[in-house]
């Protein structure tokens, strides 16, 4: 009963209306309420304050600031292996397996598209058709800043206008097509393993989805697809990213979903769904790699 009750709440409450409310809220400074509303957060989802780089609550000036807060130095190892990808966040795996041609598993009874997730691009989906996915879901206690699996070349980044269902097992498990429907950010990279598509999603309450090399991405939200390119390694203007490297954040929580290339990496056996994930653990291990300098170089 409650379940149903949550997602009939889903389709009734004014998602956008609630999300820009909460934007708004969360980068207020309000000094004492703030601190408040943080302790409360932070004894309501058990939010181990001891890893962060700040423990303080009271340092915070507003909600935003204390969710994206970085953790401390030493707080995550990043795996060195070469041949090894990475977790990019904290978080628990929602999904990972084999794309099915070009059918992503979403859950029991769920698939959808590459073409509807990377919203019609049938030239970038064609990269990554039976090839592997991984979706991690970001919890309100988890840390919120996204990391890169291994080195990259951002080459294109499409932001992609969309419903604000909340992202948890429970909508996944109910809601058809539910990150192809959602708000986000589609980041393509050019690495070693090939291809590989970085994919912010958006959901109820996500006041902000931000990149290091844009900044805020999302809002505003005007309704259109924008679309953003950028040169190779060796041109004025590239963005080149580092394996663990942050590469973007969400100002309150939701999802992230990887996409590689065919016959480039395997998965590691020791990740499952609903496994608890940590950035900078092992993601992944290379099948097939290019040299680094055909990476650089690549046109």
């Amino acid at each position: 009963m409650l379940d149903r009750i949550k997602l009939g709440l889903n389709n009734v409450l004014p998602k956008k209306g609630l999300t820009e409310l909460a934007g708004w809220g969360a980068g207020k400074r309000a000094g004492w309420l703030t601190k408040a509303v943080i302790d409360l957060f932070v004894w309501f989802y058990k939010v181990d304050m001891k890893e962060a780089q700040n423990p303080d609550t009271g340092s915070y000036r507003s909600f935003n600031d204390f969710f994206v807060r970085p953790l401390r130095d030493d707080a995550r190892p990043v795996e060195t292996d070469p041949n090894l990808l990475v977790l990019p966040a904290d978080g628990a795996i929602s999904q990972l397996g084999h794309i099915e041609g070009d059918r992503i598993f979403q859950a029991k009874g769920h698939t959808y598209s590459l073409e509807a997730l990377l919203a019609g691009n049938n030239t970038m989906a064609d990269l990554f058709r039976e090839g592997e996915f991984v979706t991690t879901y970001l919890a309100p206690r988890d840390y919120h800043r996204v990391h890169m699996p291994c080195n990259g070349i951002l080459r294109e980044m499409i932001y992609v206008p969309g419903d604000l269902y909340s992202v948890n097992p429970l909508t996944a498990q109910n809601i058809p097509n539910l990150f192809a429907r959602n708000e986000r950010v589609i980041c393509l990279f050019d690495t070693e393993f090939g291809a590989m598509a970085q994919i912010l999603v958006g959901a109820t309450i996500v006041g902000s989805i931000e990149t290091v090399w844009a900044g805020t991405v999302t809002p505003p939200r005007e309704g259109v697809i924008k679309r953003w390119s950028w040169p190779g390694a060796d041109e004025d203007g590239a963005v080149v990213l580092l394996k663990g490297q942050e590469m973007g954040r969400f100002k309150l929580g939701s999802t992230v979903i990887n996409l590689f290339a065919p016959n480039r990496i395997k998965l590691a056996e020791s990740l499952t769904p609903e496994t608890k994930t940590r950035l900078g653990q092992t993601l992944a291990i290379a099948l097939q790699k290019t040299p680094a300098e055909d990476v650089l170089h690549h046109p």
